[in-house]
């Protein structure tokens, strides 16, 4: 009988103490988060976007845009172009890189000044686009393969994007082991159905971007809205504060060459 009362007890016990507890979560001050993509398009064309955000609580839904921020790149010659704010904190400006020259970009935002300097790094063109139905793990998925030539005697840095409705794969590597060869490449997504269209981006990109990537690639960002969604550890990019190097930004500034083909599965 004491056994049972016991046992009543506690059950008693548990089943009163429904009290909310709350926890009191340190948060650290947010921090610009600057993604800079200057993109060369083979046919000559560029797309220029600046997309400012800043760093939010790790429970909170929305990411706050910056709006109100100065953005300008200036050649090593001194010419000087301006971003102008488009809308959900992206910012643009009509910008041709030429490859000979160094570009450093400013980022004015609640008096910090924020810069980074790159060149255009180029790429060699996608080609031999083939659709396969062997592929997946129990080979019976389809799967697209593509390649395309590395120039010979030179040392390249590559990221590379697949993207669909039915999921995107991201890469980083490099020519070590492919110098001068045709370098193989592949997009897989379970699902994959006739009439899906997918998006191959191929860019040119230096080995700090590389490392850079790589890195984030290994925490499980590419199956998120984008490389640069909030991560399990920080990583720091190639943009220097120079305000107070202590409150560094995160993301990054790149100039690559892109070449890009879509395909519809069959």
């Amino acid at each position: 009988m004491k056994n049972i009362l016991l046992i009543l007890s506690l059950v008693f016990i548990f089943i009163s103490c429904e009290d909310v507890i709350e926890v009191d979560l340190d948060t650290s001050n947010p921090r610009l988060v600057i993604e800079a993509s200057i993109n060369l398009l083979e046919n000559g064309s560029t797309a220029s976007v600046v997309h400012l955000t800043k760093t939010a609580p790790f429970f909170d839904n929305e990411i706050p845009i910056v709006d109100n921020a100065i953005v300008i790149i200036t050649s090593e010659n001194g010419e000087e172009f301006t971003f102008n704010h488009i809308g959900n904190g992206d910012y643009h400006t009509d910008f041709t890189p030429d490859p000979s020259l160094e570009y450093t970009l400013t980022v004015i935002e609640s008096e910090q000044t924020y810069t980074a300097t790159e060149q255009l790094n180029t790429v060699s063109s996608i080609q031999n686009i083939e659709q396969n139905e062997d592929g997946g793990f129990n080979g019976d998925e389809i799967e697209i393969r593509f390649s395309f030539l590395d120039p010979p005697g030179i040392e390249n840095f590559y990221y590379v994007e697949g993207l669909s409705i039915r999921g995107n794969n991201r890469d980083a590597f490099d020519d070590e082991f492919f110098d001068g060869n045709e370098v193989p490449g592949f997009y897989f997504v379970e699902d994959l159905t006739e009439g899906d269209v997918i998006t191959l981006n191929l860019f040119g990109v230096d080995e700090q971007f590389y490392n850079f990537m790589f890195v984030l690639l290994q925490q499980g960002s590419e199956d998120s809205g984008g490389p640069f969604e909030t991560q399990p550890a920080t990583i720091k990019g190639n943009i220097i504060n120079q305000t107070n190097p202590d409150n560094y930004p995160l993301g990054y500034f790149r100039i690559s060459e892109l070449s890009t083909v879509t395909y519809t599965i069959q």
